[in-house]
């Protein structure tokens, strides 16, 4: 395996230009991704999506908040706390981001909290789910409870005083612990002594009270459990309050991979340190002692202004087992079976399907299914020669990397691209990296400060006598759990022109290339940015000269300065630009003499809108990409990303027509960016219904399922 990333010499981001005086023309990127938080709570309100899928996006609300704070405020307070001030993209200081960043959280993390008492839980009570507090379990909860806590948890808890004999504990990052607050009876002044009981994270968060046939089936927080029974562990004492805190700490690597011999090793000690990185915020239940959480700041070095007071129970996102452990239908999303591929079905093989024509998949709408039998068959398949595949992001289980190592074990070439640094994913990938060496596949992680976020598989084949490669490239991971639950596309093609770049890609990636050039392929950080701007100044042209013009980009995030500046002048020139943008987008749409030809939405809906996708008119001769890459200068300069052309016609219909279109008449999950900064859901049209893109995917999907299901009728 490979340890050493090949250097290469990327293009160099412009610089930014600073902002004008007064109101910046760009919206702030911290508080549009809050934005978009709230837009998924604004699903968990909503009373039209079923009652366990409502708390599943209550959880996601606090999940989404965890890593936002854990990578983007840690990474703003470390820039406070460093001498150099780092100015945003509309002129503001780190300091006076995180200042409105814990304003706008405490709004929400309140708002979040009603939406839990106000509407969830009655909800829940009327559906015959029922959970319950310390202060309001009847005599037979109390008995299960007690039981509960003398056989499961109490044996695996150890309190941790905090006076001058006992140092302050290291609070691993995320994990649930009670702040106790103790007296002695007998002690002559009132005394304040301090516990910690830190909870492991192996004890479940929810657990039923009775047997599971009952009816209506009673739930309870761990936290609860341990509220009405943590006096058993300290007799003699009286207990006078007991809270729920959890702390977020700094959960970035920081790693300086020229000066990392072992890029593997470095980052599993680094991963091992994640515990002891520096707290960014506390929650705490409401009502703790004043003294004791003084205490549990100071030695915390926490701001108690960074401090959140929760009016219920800790860390909402455990609210994702609930839905987990009830089996009730009625209050989820009906079943949705994804769509096989026709074009596939009708071939004995993947490979004479493609070699037939180009594939187009829309996933979760089609069945991921493909792009996992693509990698099969080529392990299996004796005329294949090589495989090299990219691995960003995988399942636990996956099939993939069980495809590939049967490749290798079957005498092939197999070599893979492991990203050891995806976020929250590098002991996972580890793991991966290992086994795959053990198989003897060539293992390497790709460029010198670069993260690799392609989605490439690249198959050799022998043909005859001729050597032929197809291709897959998507814009989603190879993984196929989160295929059902996030909107992609993959294309798998053959086209020579296509597949040559993407080995030249491969070559670059695991050997040395320092200006690689890629004329089909959008290959960042080669040539990405640079072909955005002259894509996005030729419809400007286009527009200035009196011919079609028109933008469509659909991604997950839109930063970059210089891009913004450049739809802000296509705009001004009278192209019509529609960006469908799922959380952070620094663009003001709308706005007279800046952006009136710019609209943007965003789309929340049952699943995770994901898929990049950008169309240019082109005069008329419409240029359609679509890709990894979000318009971010991490996108364009420190990663390793690919869009690819969709050039045959009818597939550059599908996305227009049946995806793009569809998507910009959803008015009911989209939300339009007004001048004044709101998100509101579209008007209504007079007598229209409410039209949801992501159901319509679905009944299409539906319907070419059922067509392909349907027996032939004999011939007469």
């Amino acid at each position: 395996m490979s340890a050493t990333r090949a250097r290469s010499t990327p293009s160099s981001p412009p610089a930014a230009e600073s902002p004008p005086a007064g109101k910046s023309i760009y919206a702030n990127r911290e508080q549009s991704w809050l934005a978009f938080n709230r837009r998924v709570l604004e699903q968990a309100r909503n009373p039209a999506n079923p009652l366990l899928e409502r708390a599943k996006f209550l959880a996601i609300v606090s999940s989404n908040l965890d890593e936002f704070f854990e990578i983007r405020v840690a990474g703003l307070m470390q820039q406070a706390d460093s001498e150099t001030a780092v100015v945003s993209i509309d002129g503001l200081t780190p300091r006076d981001q995180l200042r409105r960043i814990y304003q706008s959280v405490a709004t929400m993390v309140g708002e979040q909290y009603a939406c839990w008492h106000t509407n969830i839980v009655p909800a829940l009570a009327e559906a015959g789910i029922r959970f319950r507090t310390a202060g309001k379990l009847d005599e037979a909860e109390q008995k299960f409870v007690r039981h509960y806590f003398d056989t499961q948890v109490m044996p695996v808890l150890t309190p941790l005083a905090v006076d001058q004999a006992h140092p302050f504990p290291q609070l691993a990052n995320k994990t649930l612990n009670l702040l106790v607050h103790l007296d002695h009876p007998a002690a002559e002044e009132p005394e304040k002594l301090m516990v910690i009981v830190p909870v492991p994270r192996s004890l479940p968060r929810i657990i039923p009270i009775g047997p599971p046939e009952e009816h209506p089936r009673r739930y309870v927080f761990l936290s609860e459990i341990i509220k009405v029974c943590v006096a058993s562990l300290f007799p003699g004492y009286r207990v006078k309050g007991t809270h729920a805190f959890r702390v977020t700490r700094n959960s970035d690597l920081y790693i300086d991979e020229e000066e990392s011999e072992n890029l593997l090793k470095r980052i599993e000690q680094e991963l091992r340190n994640l515990r002891r990185g520096a707290a960014v915020r506390l929650e705490i239940e409401d009502g703790a002692d004043a003294d004791l959480f003084a205490t549990l700041c100071r030695h915390l070095e926490l701001d108690p202004a960074h401090a959140f007071r929760l009016n219920g129970p800790l860390n909402l996102a455990r609210l994702m087992s609930l839905y987990e452990m009830i089996d009730r239908p009625e209050l989820k999303f009906s079943p949705f079976t994804p769509a096989d591929s026709a074009t596939l079905s009708a071939h004995a093989s993947v490979f004479a399907a493609i070699r037939d024509r180009e594939v187009l998949l829309h996933h979760p709408y089609d069945s991921f299914a493909p792009v996992v039998h693509f990698i099969e068959q080529a392990a299996r398949d004796p005329h294949v020669l090589a495989i090299k595949q990219t691995l960003y992001r995988t399942s636990g289980d996956s099939p993939i990397v069980r495809a590939l190592i049967d490749a290798s074990m079957a005498g092939k070439q197999v070599t893979a691209m492991v990203e050891l640094m995806a976020r929250f994913d590098e002991a996972n990938n580890i793991k991966w990296a290992r086994e795959l060496e053990e198989a003897g596949v060539h293992v390497v992680y790709g460029l010198v400060g670069l993260k690799t976020h392609c989605k490439c598989c690249l198959v050799v084949r022998r043909e005859g006598e001729t050597l032929r490669r197809y291709v897959h490239l998507g814009t989603g991971n190879y993984n196929p759990k989160t295929a059902r639950l996030y909107t992609d596309f993959s294309l798998l093609t053959c086209r020579e022109a296509v597949a040559a770049e993407v080995a030249q890609l491969f070559n670059t990636l695991t050997g040395l290339g320092r200006s690689p050039g890629f004329h089909h392929l959008l290959v960042a950080p080669f040539n990405l940015h640079g072909r955005i701007q002259e894509l996005i100044a030729a419809e400007t042209a286009h527009a200035a000269a009196g011919r079609p013009a028109r933008i469509i980009a659909k991604m997950n995030k839109l930063v970059d300065a210089s891009t913004i500046d450049s739809l802000y002048a296509a705009s001004g020139a009278g192209v019509k630009i529609d960006l469908i943008v799922r959380a952070t987008c620094c663009v003001r749409a709308g706005v007279k003499g800046l952006s009136e030809n710019i609209r943007l939405r965003s789309i929340v809906g049952r699943f995770l809108e994901h898929a990049r996708i950008f169309y240019f008119e082109n005069g008329g001769s419409p240029v359609i990409f679509c890709g990894s890459a979000d318009w971010m200068p991490r996108n364009f300069f420190r990663r390793v990303e690919v869009l690819f052309p969709v050039d045959d016609p009818e597939l550059k219909r599908r996305i227009i027509e049946e995806v793009l279109l569809n998507e910009l008449r959803d008015n009911e999950d989209a939300r339009e960016l007004q001048a004044s900064g709101e998100f509101i859901q579209p008007p209504l049209p007079a007598k229209e219904e409410r039209f949801s893109a992501q159901r319509f995917f679905m009944a299409t999907a539906s319907l070419r399922q059922a067509a392909a299901t349907r027996p032939v009728a004999p011939s007469a």
